[in-house]
């Protein structure tokens, strides 16, 4: 019965620590747009990163590396493996970690060809379904 009740409390107590994490990190108020060039897209669970280089306000150029969800999800939104290359020319619209790292969580990306990919928020009104005329 102590056995029990120790791997019970094991395992309550493991539970937070598989808990996904929210928003919290992120500025969700402010959305920044950056134009940079990819260094890095890794296509991986539990989330994707785009890694690229950008200059801020002051002209230093600054390596970020910002998020997105898990592959499944972001390839219903039409992100793919090959969506980036190191060198590709990014714009990408982020919401910045409150701390100020040059961190945070992709809003959305327009390529070099004019394609925008979308990571939050709902899909453009060309993914909707048509509706039937009348």
């Amino acid at each position: 019965m102590k056995m029990l009740l120790i791997t019970a409390a094991v395992l309550a107590t493991a539970v937070p620590l598989v808990a996904h994490h929210g928003a919290a990190t992120f500025d969700t108020e402010k959305e920044l747009t950056l134009k940079g060039t990819v260094t890095e897209w890794i296509w991986a669970n539990p989330h994707c990163f785009l890694k690229f280089d950008a200059k801020d306000d002051t002209g230093t150029v600054r390596s970020w590396v910002v998020e997105t969800q898990n592959p499944t999800t972001m390839s219903s939104r039409g992100w793919r493996r090959v969506s980036f290359k190191a060198g590709d020319p990014v714009t990408v619209a982020l919401q910045p970690v409150k701390n100020g790292a040059p961190v945070g969580r992709i809003v959305k990306v327009l390529l070099a060809n004019g394609e925008t990919l979308i990571a939050i928020g709902p899909q453009p009104d060309a993914a909707l379904p048509q509706q039937p005329e009348k």
